[in-house]
């Protein structure tokens, strides 16, 4: 950090450069008149491996990454739970899987019934197309936004095994959709990805970088935020790394996440004020809510060995590598779940609460592990959980990673419908388009066995989906954390803009809405300036 940045007084300071912080300091500094400074506990993404579609589980227990870990869940065998969160400029967009998928508009109708219309399906979808700059075909039907900074495309090269899956979904009766991002999303589709010709498309790429050559814009890395600045009830700055104090005239924001966000509010001394007395901090604001209403997507993997040498397995090889180089084509290119469906776990169900997606490689464990040998994979994943969540301090250290507890399948309805989702995904493998490809089940998943050992074999297997949203709700109730502007209740001149917002996790993928909230949220911030 520059001597003239550790002295320096903003307007805003922004806490956090992932999804949501570089379209705010973006969005913000595009008025010349005020002064923005975006913090960033992580790097600059330079490594190669973010511009590499395939190469994203290379990033995991990277540098790049908090690699954060659940408490032990009870109901998935006492097993504590790999969290991967971007740890670099570009947050968590830049070592995703790059899928962007909206959700379904029953989700956003549901927030508006609990944050305001403002935030209702037909209010939000301006704000996806604001972000978006769609580079495929028409279609059918054109739903996405052309002149956004963040590029959504098609799969530039899907696997050969991809076709089988749409083929499996035709033959079940499912709707295939022209464009997945409508309304109402219930059938099957291609992905659409965050990738320009080939390459992983940022929001550090989208919105950052052309932001960062404007004079009144601050990107400050490698800084990590330890608290809050107060002057009676007002946030006035926050304290980073050695001490310095960023100070903030106007407004002090955090997008840190759903884990870093409630973290940095509680060692602040905003949250429930019997868990901060606990920890040893001196409460400032009462919110019980802060941490509280923590939810996430839970998938199984249904995973069949491939007899042929056609999947992503060995796809690093010098003759790929320099065909993605040269042209932005090849495996390479692959964002690993190429093609998704969403169903319903009962047929009298109004919405999906299952999504199947589809992986032409064996993804289990987070790809970690490169595979010995060819493998599919159908990833289950429960959209709609009724198991919530909680983050705590572990103590009042900032440097101490937080207790994360999601308290996975605790609600008897979760495991009772992922169940019946991996039965869907079962009945596609089965399809006679697959039967080229497929050869038996591949570990963890235990082939066709009866409910009692599917039920073992999922709470053993299951893994995050990387989507935690909630922990900072917004609502129009006074237990809610943020109100329907995203202020911090009981403090003045706070804000949280990200995925811990969301009073409702939505069905679908969580890096749309989140880009969505920060579009809203800098038209928030700008009108209340104004006035």
């Amino acid at each position: 950090m520059s001597s003239r940045q550790a002295e320096a007084a903003y307007d805003y300071v922004i806490v956090g450069a992932g999804s949501a912080g570089c379209v705010l300091a973006a969005r913000l500094s595009e008025d010349p008149t005020v002064r923005v400074a975006l913090v960033e506990s992580g790097g600059k993404d330079r490594k190669a491996e973010i511009r590499i579609p395939a190469a994203f589980p290379k990033l995991f227990k990277s540098p790049y990454d908090w690699d954060f870990s659940t408490t032990k869940q009870t109901e998935l065998g006492g097993r504590e739970l790999y969290w991967p969160r971007g740890h670099v400029l570009g947050g968590c967009s830049s070592i995703n899987a790059m899928m962007w998928v909206r959700g379904h508009r029953d989700d956003y109708d549901a927030w508006g019934e609990a944050a305001g219309p403002e935030w209702s399906y037909d209010a939000i979808v301006p704000y996806f197309r604001r972000a978006e700059r769609w580079t495929g075909g028409t279609g059918e039907v054109s739903v996405y936004g052309t002149r956004g900074p963040l590029v959504v495309s098609p799969p530039r090269d899907p696997n050969l095994t991809t076709a089988a899956f749409l083929d499996a979904c035709r033959g079940a009766g499912l709707e295939e959709l022209p464009e997945l991002n409508v309304p109402d999303p219930s059938g099957f589709s291609l992905t659409p990805v965050n990738q320009r010709a080939g390459r992983r498309w940022s929001t550090a790429d989208g919105y950052l970088k052309p932001a960062a050559r404007r004079r009144n814009l601050d990107v400050v890395t490698d800084a990590r935020v330890r608290r809050l600045v107060f002057e009676g009830t007002r946030v006035t700055g926050v304290v980073a790394d050695g001490g310095v104090v960023l100070r903030a005239r106007r407004e002090v924001i955090l997008s840190a996440g759903a884990v870093g966000s409630p973290h940095l509010l509680m060692l602040s001394g905003i949250g429930d004020p019997d868990h901060l007395r606990e920890i040893g901090i001196e409460p400032r604001a009462a919110s019980s809510g802060v941490g509280r209403h923590l939810q996430d997507h839970l998938s199984t993997a249904v995973a069949m060995r491939c007899p042929l040498p056609v999947t992503l397995t060995g796809a690093d090889t010098l003759a790929n590598v320099g065909r993605f180089l040269l042209s932005g084509r090849g495996p390479l290119t692959s964002n690993v779940g190429e093609a998704v469906a969403f169903v319903r776990s009962t047929p009298e169900l109004a919405a999906p609460d299952i999504e199947l997606i589809y992986a032409p490689a064996p993804f289990v464990e987070h790809g970690l592990t490169p595979p010995a040998e060819h493998g599919l994979t159908i990833g289950v994943i429960l959209l709609q959980p009724a198991s919530e969540g909680r983050v705590t301090l572990t103590d009042e250290q900032a440097t101490s990673a937080p207790r994360i507890d999601p308290g996975y399948l605790t609600h008897e309805s979760d495991l009772r419908r992922l169940t019946a989702g991996v039965r869907q995904a079962e009945a596609l493998f089965a399809d006679s388009a697959f039967a080229p490809y497929t050869a038996g089940p591949m570990a963890p998943y235990p082939g066709i066995v009866d409910d009692e050992a599917l039920a073992r074999a999922i709470r053993d297997s299951s893994e995050t989906l990387y989507h935690p949203v909630g922990t900072c709700r917004m609502g129009t109730d006074d237990a809610s954390v943020t109100d329907p502007r995203l202020r911090v209740r009981g403090v003045d001149g706070l804000r949280v803009v990200d995925a811990s917002v969301m009073p409702r996790i939505t069905r679908g993928h969580t890096q749309a809405p989140t880009v969505a909230i920060a579009e809203k949220a800098a038209e928030l911030i700008r009108e209340d300036a104004r006035a």
